[in-house]
């Protein structure tokens, strides 16, 4: 406001002038350190500030992808991005999708169609906390949550972090209080228990009515009951008994299917129980009477007998020493407990001993699958080893159904193209082979051609084939073939049908088709993609029957490659020797047993193969290939054994006649049981939602110096492709007593094994019988309001409120970064004031003058000029006092 003549603050301003003009000259404020200082004064009473924030806003949308709500996020996301976008206020203001559920996996700026990652878990406190460590502090920024609130994870610390960086939580809940669900929220029964003995079975189901709901509980495949639980509260229990007479590990599942319910994630629990009846051998065998059960039952061992393979299941395992595979081929035991095996083995302690037949080691279609790397004897293929040469004719499904992309990266189609491929390259140079890719009819990818000329342009060919949809018309496929193969005048002649075993269509008059072809010496084998209760397995089973060919399944397309060789070995190679031959034993039995064997004198036929680098053969053939009869070794701390003869069935004779087999079987199978678990030591674990935790519980002064030197390891196998874990350290509880606690994901099944030197303890398989995605937990939802309530935020329900700037500071002051220029300037000029201090000053020193240059003709000498010297007189005593008087006097009135 300005000040007018005679107004009462232009008298106020003329006293004010004199007092700081006589300030100004009492302090001798016009010295340049004095004016600094006080510039920066004024300038601190001002209170300057500037700008702290940029214009417009950045508004990062977090996007709860989990199962729980995928329902309702996959219906509406569209819509709801094109709300927000439509709504930006201005070209300043930036838009940011997130995609979340286990994981964080979009990039600023970008959003993806499809989540790739883990939906199994919600943790909405790790997006947020992503969000925030790439944040720009120098623009106004929202979080819109678009979430159910049932997080997996507490929001620990996340309330406190958005307030201190002025980051307000806004979110949008995905479902109302009132939906109406169901769930299974516990399922108990003991770990383990004795064979035979009775336990008991509890289950809650939970929900927010008081209704009746369906339950069925199962054993395996087999339904135990059907009930209905009656709800009071919104809490319903029910106990029933139950009693198992089978060793082994054995899986129960419980479903509800109430009438009405918001969520179908949460109606099913699985658990397992552990049925102990000491060590035992687990006998798979092709026969119906084995002769090998009363020789080894006769020795004591006790002897579980698997007729039907097809039923095995990595549970059975469990409390099992060894594992005897008898001429059982590969294709006809189940993919997870032939991966089982290995785990088993190397990190258990198990034994695994794989007998000879017709339908074992190559001829059975072991080579390069699971179990192949775990045998003594390799089963490669050699040429001067094979059968007359084939004519191989593959068909393979391009169907739409393979353009799927599996977890690996890679499509269906892809897998099986690598499949055929492998197969080419396993084909010896005498071999034929014609490829079809099958959809709703036959397209010719290479006619006959032969593989030795060929080999690199059938393979490059294989590799080109596309998913081009439709389904797969499989007699049409056949018939070509058949075509093709009966022009060969190669002595075998053999189909390979790769189809979808859920879209494998027109059967047309495929009965008489393959009446022809077997007439004619070919076979047919299937690869079935999928299961046998698939809707079209029955009619691909038929057709590997008709044709005397193997059949295959599997729901993993990432071992297609290892099938396809598989098959291609068993059809090329010539892997059984069915002529008598001699016997010869090495000396080396003497690392099974200190007792030396009588081995008998000949066998009736054997599976060729060839022993392994640091593998021993007890006994070979005296033939030309000097094979082994009887191998052995070590895998990890488990132990193998293969017996290249048969022991049972066709060409077993002589080895049902031997006497010593008794005592061959009985000493072997003690040594692939490995070294017994010492004394005084136990393990006990237990499941509490998804933490599993393990107690390691021994006889203090007797393992304590043992685990100095090695200390105890825990291996776990999660999933059938999922890598040893062995990371986790352990915790010591007290003398005694080491524990530690792992967490686990929703239907991983787990198998474990603490490594005490040679020997192990196993334990599981166990399993996550619920997911914490679906446990529900209402403390989460209010953990989110109340979250969003502290940081700033609200509930949205109109999305165009959500570019609402926050409310913050918009100036930064600038008070802290003048008061540091200011001290420093106030004690500089302390100092100068104290002590007189003063800048040097440089005076320029004039250089002396040359003589000029004087003629020598004209130059004359020139004396030089005599100076006196100049000599200060010292002054008086009298003057030089009455000079110091005036100096003082001159300061005195200066000041």
């Amino acid at each position: 406001m300005p000040i007018s003549f005679g107004s009462p603050q232009f008298f106020l301003l003329i006293p004010l002038l004199l007092v700081l003009g006589w300030y100004f000259r009492r302090m001798e404020l016009w010295k340049p350190l004095r004016v600094l200082i006080l510039l920066l004064v004024v300038i601190l009473l001002a209170d300057p500030s500037t700008l702290r924030k940029q214009l417009g806003m950045d508004l990062w949308v977090l996007i709860d992808r989990s199962l729980s709500a995928r329902d309702v996020v996959d219906r509406d996301v569209e819509e709801w991005k094109t709300l927000l976008e439509r709504s930006r206020p201005g070209r300043h203001d930036r838009l940011f999708f997130v995609d979340y559920a286990d994981e964080v996996v979009s990039k600023p700026g970008s959003e993806t169609a499809v989540y790739p990652g883990n939906r199994a878990l919600t943790r909405t406190g790790l997006a947020i906390q992503d969000v925030l460590s790439r944040v720009e502090e120098d623009r106004h920024t929202r979080l819109l949550l678009f979430s159910d609130g049932y997080s997996t994870e507490p929001l620990t610390g996340i309330s406190e972090k958005l307030a201190s960086m002025e980051v307000p939580l806004d979110y949008r809940h995905l479902r109302g209080d009132d939906v109406v669900d169901y769930r299974l929220a516990e399922f108990e029964l003991p770990g383990r228990v004795q064979l035979g003995e009775p336990y008991i079975l509890e289950l809650t189901v939970v929900g927010n009515g008081d209704e009746e709901v369906p339950l069925e509980i199962f054993r395996g495949d087999s339904k135990l009951i059907g009930t209905k639980v009656k709800l009071d509260g919104g809490i319903g229990r029910i106990r029933l008994t139950d009693r198992i007479i089978t060793p082994g590990a054995h899986r129960y599942e419980a479903r509800i299917t109430p009438l009405e319910d918001a969520f179908g994630g949460n109606n099913a629990f699985e658990n397992w129980i552990e049925i102990v009846a000491g060590p035992r051998i687990l006998l798979v065998t092709n026969y119906d009477n084995d002769p090998m059960v009363p020789i080894l039952r006769a020795q004591g061992f006790d002897v579980e007998v698997i007729t039907d393979s097809l039923s095995l299941t990595p549970g059975m395992l469990t409390g099992a020493r060894s594992v005897l595979l008898n001429n059982v081929p590969a294709y006809e035991i189940p993919g997870p407990f032939l991966a089982a095996l290995d785990f088993f083995v190397r990190e258990q302690g198990g034994g695994l001993l794989m007998a000879g037949g017709k339908y074992s080691f190559g001829s059975g279609g072991y080579f390069e699958s699971a179990v192949d790397s775990l045998l003594p004897v390799s089963m490669e293929l050699k040429s001067e080893h094979r059968k007359l040469a084939v004519a191989m004719a593959i068909v393979m499904d391009r169907s739409g159904s393979m353009a799927m992309t599996v977890n690996s990266g890679h499509t269906k189609m892809q897998l099986a193209n690598e499949g055929s491929a492998r197969a080419v390259e396993l084909l010896g140079g005498s071999d034929a082979v014609t490829v079809f890719a099958v959809d709703s009819s036959a397209h010719e990818i290479a006619p006959l051609l032969n593989v030795g000329t060929f080999r690199a342009d059938l393979i490059s060919r294989i590799r080109s084939i596309e998913s081009m949809g439709g389904g797969i018309f499989v007699y049409t496929g056949l018939k070509e073939a058949w075509e093709s193969l009966k022009k060969s005048e190669l002595g075998q002649r053999h189909v390979i049908l790769f189809s979808d075993a859920m879209d494998s269509e027109e059967p047309g008059n495929y009965k008489s088709l393959i009446a022809e072809m077997r007439q004619e010496g070919a076979t047919i084998s299937v690869i079935g993609l999928g299961t046998r209760t698939d809707s079209d397995a029955a009619f691909l089973e038929d057709i590997a029957t008709r044709g005397e060919g193997r059949m295959f399944f599997t729901n993993v397309p990432g071992d297609l490659p290892n099938i396809f060789a598989q098959e291609t070995v068993t059809v090329a190679r010539s892997t059984f020797i069915d002529d008598p031959v001699s016997t010869q034993a090495t000396g080396n039995w003497y690392e099974v047993s200190n007792k030396a064997m009588t081995w008998l004198n000949e066998v009736d036929g054997y599976n060729l193969s060839y022993i392994r680098e640091d593998d021993q053969a007890a006994l070979i053939s005296t033939d030309e290939y000097k094979a082994p009869l009887v191998a052995f070794g070590r895998r990890g701390i488990g132990r193998s054994a293969a017996v290249s003869f048969p022991l049972g069935g066709e060409f077993s004779e002589r080895t049902r006649q031997w006497e010593k087999a008794g005592d061959f079987m009985q000493t072997m199978n003690r040594w692939l049981m490995g070294e017994e678990i010492p004394p005084g030591i136990g393990l006990r674990h237990e499941i509490k939602g998804t933490e599993l935790t393990i107690d390691l519980l021994f006889d203090s002064a007797e393992w304590k110096d043992k685990f100095a030197e090695a200390a105890p390891k825990l291996k776990l196998s999660k999933g059938v492709d999922a890598p040893i874990s062995s990371e986790l350290t352990w915790e010591r509880i007290s003398p005694g007593h080491y524990s530690l606690r792992t967490d686990l994901q929703e239907g991983e099944l787990v198998r474990g094994a603490v490594q005490l030197g040679r020997s192990a303890i196993p334990f599981g398989p166990v399993v996550v019988g619920s997911s914490r995605e679906w446990a529900f937990d209402a403390d989460r939802v209010n953990e989110m309001r109340e979250t969003s309530t502290t940081s700033g935020g609200r509930e949205l329900v109109d999305l165009a409120d959500a570019w609402l700037k926050p409310e913050g500071k918009e100036m930064s002051p600038l008070r802290s970064w003048l008061l540091v220029p200011l001290l420093i300037l106030m004690l500089f000029e302390a100092f100068v004031t104290r002590t007189g201090w003063k800048l040097p000053v440089y005076q320029r020193t004039a250089k002396p003058l040359r003589p000029k240059p004087v003629k020598a003709a004209t130059a004359k000498a020139v004396e030089p000029e005599k100076v006196e010297p100049v000599v200060e007189k010292e002054a008086a005593p009298d003057e030089a006092d009455a000079n110091r008087q005036s100096r003082f006097t001159r300061a005195k009135n200066k000041r």
